[in-house]
């Protein structure tokens, strides 16, 4: 617990590095592999990442529709991000991903059913 009357440099030590903070939650490959993850910028590898981790949700016969939910919110959220959208420009991204997705909804729930 900090003091509230320590001054700055009175054995308080330096607060962690990201990597040492979320270091115990990753596997030794996973450790090894952030050098080269602090090296890249922007988000593109990233939404290519989840656009195909999309796909693959949207094409399991059983998909977890709240993880496919979830997953159509970071997608929005991160081309939201790289490209600064605009509120309105977020929300009709939003609203044509949720499009797609109840079209898939529906192939596999019909509402006659």
């Amino acid at each position: 617990m900090k003091r509230e009357d320590a001054t700055p440099g009175d054995n308080e030590a330096a607060p962690p590095s990201p990597a040492h903070f979320y270091g115990g939650s990753l596997t030794e490959t996973e450790r090894s592999q952030l050098p080269a993850a602090y090296e890249m910028e922007g988000l593109a590898h990233e939404i290519a990442i989840l656009r195909v981790k999309l796909n693959t949700a949207l094409n399991e016969p059983l998909g977890d529709l709240k993880l496919i939910a979830a997953g159509v919110a970071m997608l929005v959220k991160a081309v939201a991000v790289q490209y600064r959208l605009s509120p309105k420009s977020k929300k009709d991204l939003a609203e044509r991903m949720a499009a797609v997705l109840n079209s898939f909804g529906d192939q596999w729930l019909p509402a006659d059913r």
